[in-house]
């Protein structure tokens, strides 16, 4: 089942071309990683797969449902959301940042009395992403590794059927980013139906559940499909418009400045 698909869509802002025919499908089950430079559209891109932007020509269809023609509140229900700069301000408990999925609001709402199954999820969810013991922890006292964990349980609890990370590895260290990554990588397992989005500058910060890409360059597409096809040296190195190569092993990826030589591994 398609779960996200765009059709030669463009979109203009103040005058200015943002995209250029772009088109792509994200199936179910399906996890894919969305790249490019700076001011390559990767949010705009993303605004449309969460049902919050409208493209000036061409078509978008997400959950089967085409944009301009559907509830969009209802639709934006079945649409989980991990960004790293969440901007909650009160000091909730881990359990209860968590629940505000229910609501996709950032703060609790008022007078709200949760129902006990909707509490027993939440703290099933915490639970399967290694956060069992911190559930009335208090969100300042969270290292970042820690809130993004909470973010992609917060993003489940509604049991969506299509999953957006917006750079989710974002000031994270290297232990903080693997375990975020390993975190993301459970949804495979736990979630075998859920399509996802991952948008990134980095090669690195790809989980290895990753299964198709979609690289864009000036709002264009430079390629999409399969992920062991597109992240490729040449595909990479014409998005970013820079020698750049791409090695995978273990089912990461990693890229540097400059080609290898032929034979040494590179894409």
């Amino acid at each position: 089942m398609n779960v996200v698909e765009l059709q030669d869509v463009t979109f203009r802002r103040e005058g200015k071309q943002i995209l250029h025919g772009v088109s792509f499908t994200v199936r179910e089950g399906e996890h894919w990683a969305l790249l490019g430079p700076n001011g390559a559209g990767k949010s705009t891109v993303l605004g449309f797969c969460g049902a919050l932007t409208f493209p000036t020509t061409g078509s978008v269809s997400v959950l089967g449902h085409r944009l301009g023609r559907v509830d969009l509140q209802q639709l934006r229900r079945s649409i989980g959301h991990v960004n790293p700069r969440h901007p909650l301000r009160s000091p909730l408990t881990v359990r209860d940042v968590v629940l505000t999925g229910l609501h996709g609001s950032i703060e609790t709402p008022p007078r709200i009395v949760h129902d006990p199954a909707d509490v027993e999820r939440a703290l099933a969810l915490i639970d399967t992403f290694g956060l069992g013991g911190q559930s009335e922890e208090r969100w300042p006292t969270l290292s970042q590794g820690e809130r993004g964990r909470v973010l992609v349980a917060r993003a489940l609890i509604n049991d969506p059927r299509l999953m957006l990370l917006d750079e989710p590895s974002t000031g994270l260290d290297v232990a903080a980013r693997e375990q975020l990554l390993e975190t993301i990588d459970l949804l495979d397992r736990t979630h075998p139906r859920l399509a996802s989005i991952v948008v990134t500058h980095h090669l690195e910060e790809l989980p290895t559940s990753t299964t198709h890409a979609l690289l864009l360059s000036a709002g264009r597409v430079v390629a999409a499909g399969p992920a062991v096809d597109v992240l490729s040296t040449s595909h990479v190195s014409a998005a970013f418009d820079h020698p750049i190569s791409v090695t995978m092993e273990d089912g990461r990826w990693a890229a540097r400045a400059g080609r290898q030589p032929a034979g040494t591994g590179s894409r």
